[in-house]
């Protein structure tokens, strides 16, 4: 896990502390930091009136625009982020928060291209989600709307920025960013372009606010804004969410950390699992859904793990091995014991945990005892096994022979996602336009009266 462009939450609990004076994040002096945070969400909630009525041509209209707006705003996008990306080499932060906070001119136009496709998407407000008329002639629909004002809190992810204007737009909804300050460049010169765009189709630019001019305490100040943000999404590292749902007297939709888990079962086809291991574990590694933790079942262990230990050490993987994995790891292979904290650990860089475990049982104890109930995967060709870990495992989303990477809202036909909760409540799994609706009753009658 990690605390990288953590936009200082962590305070004492029940203190509701301010930054110190000469705090790098902190604002101006003299600044009444509440009362101005209140004011961006009072006109986040005029502007999102501006939606209520808006047709689904309007929306997608709108959309269309935004992503035009970045990918000719490219340049300007780009220069910010290199700021950035500079900012943070100089600090020492690690290769997978640097990819994580780094832009391309395809990034961009992929981000773009995620605007475009949620215009595409079915408009979920007005969506019945049940009806029926009551034998006295009462006629109830229970219909999805908006939720109002969304504040998201998160770290280092650029991309967050436009995602979450994106969804929010979509689904009738006006947003208040905080993007800590490890973004802070990129995240002012995308709200701009955007915002620009937005009163271009003739919507009101408050649509898209962000509160980083105030530092950490505008976002201590947007979780206290209740009754003006209507729900709060804190997208990040464990001390960042922890401190979002512990603080917050807003709703809060939590996120998770992902400790996602691979288990190789003992009927797993080996020449499929090596790569789906390889493409979880590699193919980006500071992202949520990259698998952290290898379980492997011993009747498979001999006969996967040398291979994989091999290819892992060749894409340049360190493993944190039980005694029976380093026991198999062929000369050269870049391993290390591991310990309680590695099962624990979301690493977001080139380490994994890998344990061999006496049955699927032990799998799954294990992954109830480390996971953060974000992904895991299990790569078995045994029906029951799989029914099983489908079953057992408590996580929001479960794989069978398919990488952990596939947790992603793009990937599973939403569109862009705001997060990915890891809760029970509401929401679970990739947040995408629904899951940042509520639901209204509309009931119709000819005059009824109670009895």
């Amino acid at each position: 896990m990690t605390t990288l462009d953590h936009p200082g939450l962590a305070l004492p609990h029940g203190t509701g502390s301010l930054p110190a004076p000469g705090d790098a994040d902190a604002p101006v002096a003299g600044t009444d930091v509440d009362a101005a945070v209140r004011d961006v969400a009072r006109r986040a909630q005029v502007a999102s009136r501006a939606l209520a009525t808006a047709t689904r041509a309007r929306k997608d209209a709108a959309l269309h625009a935004l992503a035009d707006a970045l990918v000719a705003g490219a340049d300007r996008v780009l220069a910010a982020n290199a700021e950035d990306v500079a900012r943070g080499r100089e600090a020492g932060t690690s290769a997978g928060l640097l990819d994580r906070l780094a832009l391309t001119p395809e990034r961009i136009a992929g981000i773009a291209d995620a605007l475009r496709e949620l215009a595409a998407l079915p408009d979920p407000v007005g969506e019945v989600v049940r009806g029926q008329t009551l034998p006295n002639g009462l006629r109830l629909r229970q219909l999805r709307v908006p939720m109002g004002v969304v504040g998201m809190i998160y770290e280092a992810r650029p991309n967050v920025t436009v995602d979450a204007v994106g969804l929010a737009l979509k689904s009738g909804n006006a947003v208040v960013l905080r993007g800590g300050s490890a973004a802070a460049r990129s995240n002012e010169t995308i709200v701009a372009v955007l915002s620009e765009a937005l009163v271009a189709q003739g919507l009101p630019a408050d649509l898209v606010q962000s509160v980083d001019a105030w530092g950490r305490a505008g976002g201590v100040a947007l979780m206290r804004a209740r009754g003006l943000v209507d729900v709060l999404v804190p997208r990040g590292g464990a001390d960042l969410i922890r401190t979002v749902v512990a603080e917050s007297v807003v709703p809060v939709i939590e996120t998770g950390t992902g400790n996602c888990h691979v288990y190789v079962d003992a009927s797993a086809d080996v020449a499929q699992a090596l790569p789906v291991l390889l493409n979880a574990k590699t193919q980006r590694i500071g992202t949520c859904n990259t698998a952290e933790t290898l379980l492997v079942h011993r009747d498979a262990a001999e006969g996967f793990l040398p291979a994989a230990l091999a290819a892992l050490h060749d894409a340049g993987v360190t493993v944190h091995g039980d005694a029976r994995t380093l026991a198999l790891a062929p000369a050269g292979v870049r391993a290390v014991p591991a310990t309680d904290e590695d099962w624990a650990t979301e690493y977001l860089s080139l380490d994994l945990a890998v344990r061999v475990v006496d049955s699927l049982d032990e799998a799954i104890e294990h992954i109830r005892t480390w996971s953060s109930g974000h992904t895991e995967a299990i790569l078995t060709r045994d029906l029951a096994s799989s029914e099983r870990f489908v079953a057992e495992v408590d996580s929001a989303a479960v794989m069978v022979n398919a990488s952990t990477r596939f947790t992603d809202g793009g990937q599973l036909g939403l569109g862009a996602e705001i997060g990915i909760s890891t809760q029970k409540l509401h929401a679970r799994g990739p947040m995408g336009l629904a899951e940042l609706t509520t639901t209204k009753w509309v009931v119709h009658g000819d005059g009824h009266v109670r009895p």
